[in-house]
């Protein structure tokens, strides 16, 4: 990173980062860390281990004062009684995968702010300062939406009598169609960029209908919603805004209600599974919904749910799906008088009755399936 790449002087930046980082020099082994939190070996290697760092040799100096302090509270919220010995580990898991992807996009973000800025990428007491400042109000960042968030958890808990680990819910996929062929056309900062407005996309949008993002997996998003209605809100104004935008390719979503069980951020249970295989199959700029969630939302006059044919999916032998769309406006008044009487003249259908649309499924259609859609009387639209 120095303009004479001198190994020693970026060793040097190295320590020194450390130091602002971890909270000071690195001066004790595992075991002297065990022994001064009071903490059982075996059990603070661990720990060590399920936060995801890598493991260290048993006379290696690698931790510090911060180490031990991290040790002790962790061993006191088990003694609390507030984290349950049998669950230690998973807790520490999942705290560890979430903070690691945390880390990982912010210092991809610092050594973008370096890198942009050649002046202060040749000096290292600039780098230094910069991270020095940057720490604390990194922190109060995070703190400030870590409380949101637990404010917003806890509201949603005392509101309920549900177990908060097994809920009903609804459970929501939606992702972009064509994205392996994507890879293979645009270079990778292309790609990275398609990426990041995605995330950006799906983040907004499921914030503001009341949802919730479980995680990201690349070129898809896996949300949660309260409600049906905030649920269908989610997934259409996705669909439609990603259509509208100019750097995404079209998406296509499916969703399900019902009980889901929620573990450390995740979701797990037949719900999450028949979302999944509902979403492999709905064709782009689409929506599919399972029975439960078609039932819930079939008295809603903003949406319009239509039984779709039995499809065959993994775990699924005749999964049922119905499609999900806005309602469309009817037209009122004397306009509307004036095309009833013009059909009802012409011995037509009603006008404001729209014709049956193609399937929302994937999937081709027998011979004798097609024969029958052939022999399907269509009747003329009036303009």
């Amino acid at each position: 990173m120095t303009d004479s790449g001198d190994p020693v002087a970026g060793a040097e930046l190295q320590q020194r980062l450390e130091r602002i980082l971890l909270g000071g020099k690195r001066k004790y082994t595992r075991a002297e860390v065990a022994e001064k939190a009071g903490v059982p070996p075996e059990r603070s290697l661990r720990l060590w281990r399920a936060l995801g760092f890598a493991s260290v040799g048993d006379d290696e100096v690698v931790f510090t004062d911060a180490d031990i302090d991290a040790v002790r509270t962790a061993d006191q919220l088990v003694q609390s009684g507030l984290i349950d010995q049998s669950v230690e580990v998973a807790v520490t898991r999942a705290l560890g995968q979430h903070l690691s992807r945390l880390a990982e996009w912010q210092v991809h973000m610092l050594w973008t702010l370096i890198t942009e800025q050649p002046e202060m990428a040749g000096n290292e007491r600039q780098i230094a300062r910069l991270v020095d400042r940057l720490l604390p109000e990194l922190e109060q960042v995070q703190n400030y939406v870590w409380r949101r968030h637990l404010a917003a958890y806890a509201g949603r808990a005392m509101a309920t009598d549900e177990d908060l680990e097994e809920r009903t819910e609804v459970v929501g996929f939606v992702d972009m169609v064509g994205y392996t062929r994507l890879t293979r056309q645009i270079d990778e900062d292309e790609l990275g960029r398609v990426l990041d407005a995605f995330e950006s996309l799906a983040t907004e949008v499921i914030a503001e209908q009341h949802g919730r993002v479980v995680k990201m997996i690349g070129d898809e998003v896996l949300f949660v919603a309260d409600s049906a209605v905030d649920a269908a809100e989610i997934a259409l104004a996705l669909t439609e805004r990603a259509e509208q935008a100019d750097d995404l390719p079209g998406v296509r979503a499916g969703m399900a209600s019902g009980r889901i069980l929620s573990r450390y951020g995740d979701v797990y249970g037949s719900v999450v599974n028949l979302a999944a295989r509902l979403t492999s199959v709905a064709r782009p700029g689409t929506i599919l919904i399972d029975k439960q969630l078609a039932s819930e939302l079939e008295d809603e006059p903003a949406y319009d749910v239509r039984t779709r044919r039995p499809v065959s999916v993994r775990g699924y032998n005749r999964l049922r799906p119905s499609a999900l769309r806005r309602a469309k406006t009817e037209p009122t008044g004397m306009f509307a008088s004036s095309q009833e009487l013009a059909a009802e003249m012409l011995g037509l259908a009603d006008p404001n009755e729209a014709e049956e649309p193609q399937d929302d499924v994937s999937q081709e259609e027998t011979p004798a399936e097609q024969r029958k859609r052939g022999r399907r009387r269509r009747l003329p639209r009036l303009p």
